[in-house]
């Protein structure tokens, strides 16, 4: 899906209030989250790597593993199908 902001996937489909978007820089997928619920989020927060990622959910103590939200198969299937695998 597309909007303005960019290609983006649901996280949860159960909750169409956030999106995650995805772009492709250098061969590197790249994440950033937005909430309609909480739109500072989008402002606070850049665009992060798969790497960076998984950097700081080593460093999460939580129960939930924050992981499950970034979908690195979901976005490059979203990102082949709108024909941005190449960037």
């Amino acid at each position: 899906m597309r909007d303005p902001r960019g290609y983006y996937y649901y996280p949860n489909p159960a909750y169409k209030t956030t999106r995650m978007y995805v772009r492709k820089i250098h061969d590197e997928i790249q994440f950033r989250l937005y909430s309609s619920e909480n739109p500072d989020v989008w402002d606070r927060h850049g665009w992060l790597s798969m790497e960076v990622l998984s950097q700081a959910a080593a460093l999460y103590q939580g129960n939930a593993n924050p992981l499950g939200l970034y979908d690195l198969n979901v976005a490059t299937a979203l990102l082949k199908e709108a024909g941005r695998d190449e960037q």
